[in-house]
Parts: C-alpha cells; structure tokens; sequence
C-alpha cells in the first residue's frame, strides 16, 4: 500500500513510488499542466504586444521585434495617474481676515447708528424752529391783516401828513389827453401827523 505524500494522506491507490527519487505520475502530469497554462500565458502575452506594437508603433512606421519591445518595455517605466499633492492653506491669514471683517462690520454698523441718532437731534431740532417761525409767521400775518382795516389805514395816513383829496384828474396815455381839472388838495393835516409835530 503505497502513500501519497504529496498531500500527506493515504489514498489507497496502488501506485509505485519511483525508484530514482522522481516524481510520480500525478506530479507529472499536473507539472505538464501548468508548463502548458503557462506557455499559452506566455503566447497571449506575445500576441497582446505584437498587437501593441502593430498599432502604436514607436520606432518609424514599423512595429518593434520582440527584443526590441523587451527594451523599450524596460526602458521606459509605465505611466498612471498620480493623485493631487495636497494642498495646505495657512490658516492664520484667514482667521484674521474673518476677525477684520467682523469688526468692520461692528464699527460700521455703530458709525451708522451714531449718525442716524445725531441726524435725529438735528431734525427735532429743526422741527422746533420750524414750529417757532410757523407762529411768528401767523402773528405777522394777523399784524398785516389789522394794518390793512380801512380805519387803520386812514389813522395811518393822517400820522404821515396825507389829507383827503377832492375830485381827482386823469390823463389818457394813447393821446396825453387830461381829463378833468387837476386842483391841489385842501385840508390841514392832522394834529397828530409827523408834519404837525415838526417832523
């Protein structure tokens, strides 16, 4: 009964173990199997880089011989595609641009908030001597209202010297004619005018 020591287990075949030391048959067939799987990968691989060669050829127009192809291959390392380097940002400068601007943003908001109290004063402020001059504005006017009474006028007139007038004298401007008779006025002036006083 003979043992398999490929795998450490009887198996109960009855196969002889060579005599020389050498392999069984098993062992040979299995190494013939991948001798053969490794030829054909071999093959596949030939044929991948003839095909390569035929259509990017990097010598002229011609394709590479296969010692050619083995050079170039060696030669050349394979290209791909590397990963960006990453990339640092100082944070500092950041920070205190953010610090900048939330503090331009506090001063402004309290520069326009100062002005708008201030411009408020201002305006309360005018509004008052707005309401001022509005009154003198209605006393005056109530004054002008008074002097312009036919009685006030007449009183004001007797006070300047000014006495009645008879029937007065017209002269027409398209031909300078007069019509009527012009005659001085009569009557002493008041006692009360600036004239009767001595002014």
């Amino acid at each position: 009964m003979n043992v398999n020591r490929r795998d450490g287990r009887d198996t109960g075949i009855g196969q002889r173990a060579p005599r020389s030391g050498g392999r069984t048959a098993a062992q040979r067939t299995t190494r013939g199997a991948t001798a053969t799987a490794e030829a054909e990968r071999l093959d596949r691989r030939e044929e991948t880089r003839a095909r390569g060669a035929r259509e990017f050829p990097t010598q002229g127009s011609a394709a590479l011989r296969p010692a050619e192809r083995t050079k170039a291959t060696t030669a050349s390392p394979r290209l791909r595609v590397a990963p960006p380097p990453p990339v640092s940002v100082p944070r500092a400068p950041f920070v205190g641009l953010i610090l900048v601007l939330v503090v331009g943003g506090v001063l402004g908001i309290l520069l326009v908030n100062t002005k708008i109290n201030e411009n408020a004063f201002k305006l309360e402020k005018l509004e008052q001597q707005q309401a001022k001059l509005d009154v003198d504005q209605q006393q005056l006017e109530k004054e002008i209202a008074e002097q312009k009474a036919p009685g006030n006028l007449t009183a004001n007139a007797r006070k300047l010297g000014l006495v009645e007038s008879g029937e007065p004298a017209y002269i027409r401007l398209p031909d300078g004619k007069m019509i009527g008779v012009p005659h001085p006025a009569e009557g002493a002036p008041a006692i009360t005018s600036q004239q009767g006083n001595g002014g």
